[in-house]
C-alpha cells in the first residue's frame, strides 16, 4: 500500500523509488501505459517489491478468466505479524499524534520540505496543519495508522506515511478499506529504501484491525492502476499564473486578453446558491449517496462522514448547494478544498492557492453553471488557480469553462482488490486527497 501524489502540473514521485515507472504526458490510455511498460519491463526493468505484493500484475491485464474481488484471503488475526518491521538500525517507529500541537508542526514541517515537488522543482504541495488534521482524522480514525520514522540520535523526524478507514463500494460490494497517504521520506534518506517498509509496517498495522485491502494514488505507474486521471487546470489570477511559471501566454495572446479571458463575473448567477450549514448534513447525504451510486468505484457515505469530510472549514473545506427559494428543497450541491503550493525560487511569490475540486452534485442546477458559481466564489476567496480532475461527471464542463489540460497525471490503485477491467475516468467517483 504505498501512496505518491501528482502535483498538478508535472507528475513525480516523492518515494525511495518504490518500483516506480515514470510515464510521459502523450501516453494517453491506460493500454498504451501498459504497453509501454510491458515493454520497459521486457527490457529488465522489474517491480521487485510490487511483485511481491497482492496488486494485479501486469501480466494478468486482458486475462478474463481471474476473478473479481479480493486476491489473498485475509489472515487470522493472530497470525498477523505482532511486532513492528525492522528499520534500519539509526532509525526508529514513532506514532504521529495529530491532536499534539508539537508533532503536527514536525509533521508539517517534513511534508512542507519534502514532499511532493514538480518535475522542474518549481512547486511543492504545502499542507496546512489544519488541513493535515482534517485529511488524517476523520470518524473511526486510528492514531496507530499516522506512522512516523525519527532519526535515533537527533529524533528528528524524517518519514512518514499515513492511512484513514474508508467504506468503499467497488461495483455492488462495499469493502472496508484504509486510504494510504502522505507518504514521504525525508530528500537525504531517499537511497536508504525506507518507503518499501513503511508500505510494509502500515499495511501490518491495517491488519491488525482486520482490514484487507486499501486505496492509494501516485503520479507514477506502479501494478495495476485502476484507472488513470488527468489535471485541469482554471486560471484564476492569470497574471501570477504566468509570473511564477505554472502557465504561459497563449501564441498571438497579451496579459491583458488573458486577463479579460479569464474574468468571471462579480457574483454567482443560481437562486438559493448559499454556504452548506451544519443541518443541511442529512440533505446533502442523501444527494451525495444517491450520486455516488451510479459509479463503477466511489465511497459510501453517512452523515458523519458528510459532516467530517464537507462542513466547510476555512482554508481547508469549502462547500455550496442550492435550496430552491420555493420549497428549501437541497437540490445541488458543489466543493473543493483548499491545497496550497509553495512557489520555489521566486522573488515575487511565495505561495500558490489552489482549490481543488471535491465532490459536486448536480440534480436541478445544469453542472456547468453550478460550477461557473464555484469558480466565481473560489475568485472571490482569492484562489490563483482551480484544478479539477477528469473524474466523475467533470468532463463535461472542463473545456467549457476554461479548464486547460495539465501535464500531471494521477494513477488509482487498490492493494488486494481486483477490478478486472480498467476503468474509464468518468466511472469513478472518488477523490482522495
Amino acid at each position: 500500500m504505498g501512496d505518491s501524489n501528482s502535483l498538478p502540473g508535472s507528475a513525480t514521485e516523492n518515494s525511495d523509488n518504490v518500483d516506480e515507472i515514470s510515464v510521459a504526458q502523450d501516453d494517453g490510455s491506460l493500454e498504451t501505459i501498459v504497453q509501454r511498460l510491458q515493454d520497459s519491463i521486457s527490457l529488465g526493468k522489474k517491480h521487485k517489491f510490487w511483485e511481491t505484493q497482492p496488486v494485479r500484475q501486469f501480466k494478468d491485464i486482458g486475462d478474463t478468466s481471474i476473478p473479481e474481488g479480493p486476491i489473498e484471503p485475509p489472515t487470522p488475526l493472530s497470525e498477523v505479524k505482532q511486532e513492528p518491521y525492522n528499520l534500519p538500525s539509526a532509525y526508529e517507529w514513532t506514532t504521529c499524534d495529530m491532536d499534539s500541537e508539537e508533532i503536527c508542526n514536525e509533521v508539517y514541517a517534513l511534508l512542507k520540505n519534502n514532499y511532493v515537488e514538480d518535475d522542474e522543482n518549481m512547486f511543492r504541495f504545502n499542507y496546512s496543519k489544519e488541513f493535515l488534521r482534517w485529511a488524517l482524522r476523520p470518524p473511526g480514525y486510528y492514531r496507530s495508522w499516522h506512522i512516523g520514522v525519527r532519526a535515533k540520535a537527533s529524533k528528528k523526524l524524517v518519514a512518514f506515511i499515513t492511512g484513514v478507514p474508508a467504506r468503499i463500494r467497488v461495483h455492488d460490494k462495499v469493502v472496508k478499506m484504509a486510504e494510504i497517504n502522505f507518504l514521504c521520506v525525508h530528500k537525504k534518506l531517499r537511497s536508504k529504501r525506507l518507503a518499501p517498509v513503511m508500505i510494509k509496517e502500515v499495511t501490518r498495522r491495517v491488519h491488525l484491525e482486520n482490514i484487507w485491502q486499501a486505496a492509494y494514488t501516485a503520479g507514477v505507474v506502479l501494478p495495476t492502476p485502476v484507472t488513470t486521471c488527468q489535471y485541469w487546470h482554471r486560471s484564476l489570477n492569470p497574471k501570477k499564473l504566468i509570473d511564477v511559471g505554472f502557465s504561459r501566454l497563449g501564441a498571438r495572446m497579451t496579459m491583458s486578453r488573458t486577463i479579460k479571458l479569464y474574468r468571471l463575473p462579480d457574483s454567482t448567477v443560481t437562486p438559493g446558491f448559499r454556504t452548506m450549514e451544519l443541518r443541511d448534513v442529512p440533505a446533502v447525504t442523501r444527494l451525495l449517496r444517491n450520486y455516488l451510486s451510479q459509479f463503477v468505484v466511489a465511497p459510501v457515505f453517512d452523515e458523519d462522514d458528510v459532516e467530517h469530510w464537507l462542513l466547510p472549514t476555512e482554508n481547508v473545506v469549502d462547500s455550496y448547494l442550492v435550496e430552491s427559494p420555493e420549497n428549501h428543497e437541497i437540490t445541488d450541491f458543489c466543493s473543493f478544498y483548499t491545497l496550497p503550493s509553495s512557489i520555489l525560487g521566486n522573488q515575487t511569490h511565495s505561495t500558490l492557492k489552489a482549490a481543488y475540486s471535491y465532490y459536486n452534485v448536480s440534480t436541478k442546477t445544469p453542472l456547468l453553471q453550478l460550477m461557473n458559481d464555484v469558480l466565481i466564489v473560489a475568485k472571490q476567496k482569492d484562489f490563483d488557480v482551480f484544478n479539477a480532475l477528469d473524474v466523475m461527471q467533470n468532463e463535461s464542463f472542463l473545456k467549457e469553462l476554461k479548464f486547460g489540460p495539465g501535464d500531471g497525471q494521477l494513477h488509482y490503485y487498490l492493494y488486494n482488490y481486483r477490478v478486472r477491467n480498467a476503468l474509464k475516468p468518468l466511472e469513478l467517483g472518488l477523490v482522495l486527497l
